[in-house]
């Protein structure tokens, strides 16, 4: 069914066993954000986070582009009041406050991929990367600033040069490129692409997801705190995890010789 050209968009999910498919939808409209969209994507990333049985999520798009960024008539009254973009008590897909996520989050970009767009393949963990993909941090075109995590991200990804003649000049840039900076970790071809994010989400499925997330947890510490604050974790981290059904089952495979099957507890 063709919806109204005016229609607010949405985003939708898809259980693939322990995997959660994010999907945003609204192609007619390049996938632009609105009030409505973001809404659903954060409460998308809240059922990541709280559902037991989900250990990983993968985001996408419908059509043939990520997003060409915030809708801004729509956000532009939103952005003048000062409010924040993710209603309060949800997850927060650019992962910049709490409450934050602990389970790994794939990303598959293709076509247009601005803006918050970036920042949403930044705030996740591995990104998959169509070989026609077109990015854009162009926010100061339009009078603003990247308030989603770009100013950070890039400049500890790329180094200060890289990321401000990004930043500053809004410039549109390829694949090729967003894979030197370190935005991305593989280009695929755009058919390609939301297969290769789910094939990693796959992999990273078949781990043990208290360790998964662990690993995740303490990234983020040693990146945000600093090596010291992290180094202290590891072996009391190291000791709950020893401790669980899923090291006790990781035992048992190696001595079996066999893959493991972890619950998660």
């Amino acid at each position: 069914m063709v919806r109204d050209e005016n229609d607010e968009g949405r985003v939708t999910t898809v259980r693939r066993g322990r995997i959660l498919e994010i999907t945003i939808d609204r192609p007619r409209k390049l996938n632009g954000f609105t009030p409505k969209m973001l809404h659903e994507l954060a409460q998308a990333y809240t059922t990541l986070e709280q559902e037991e049985d989900l250990w990983c999520g993968v985001l996408t798009a419908a059509g043939p582009h990520f997003t060409a960024g915030l809708d801004l008539p729509k956000n532009a009254p939103r952005m003048k009041r000062g409010e924040d973009l993710w209603p309060a008590g949800m997850v927060d897909p650019l992962d910049l406050r709490p409450p934050r996520r602990s389970k790994p989050v794939v990303v598959a970009v293709k076509g247009y991929t601005y803006t918050i767009g970036i920042e949403l393949m930044l705030a996740a963990d591995v990104v998959a990367a169509a070989s026609d993909c077109r990015f854009s941090q162009l926010e100061v075109k339009r009078a603003i600033m990247a308030a989603g995590g770009a100013t950070l991200r890039m400049v500890g990804r790329a180094g200060w040069g890289d990321a401000m003649l990004h930043l500053l000049t809004g410039d549109e840039f390829g694949p090729e490129e967003a894979l030197r900076l370190h935005f991305v970790q593989l280009v695929v071809a755009p058919e390609a692409v939301e297969a290769k994010a789910r094939e990693i989400a796959e992999a990273i499925c078949r781990q043990a997801p208290l360790a998964v997330r662990a690993t995740l947890a303490n990234a983020r510490k040693g990146l945000e705190e600093g090596f010291e604050a992290a180094i202290a974790d590891f072996r009391s981290t190291n000791q709950r995890l020893s401790n669980s059904e899923d090291a006790a089952e990781g035992l048992r495979s190696f001595v079996d010789r066999r893959p493991p099957v972890f619950s998660g507890r």
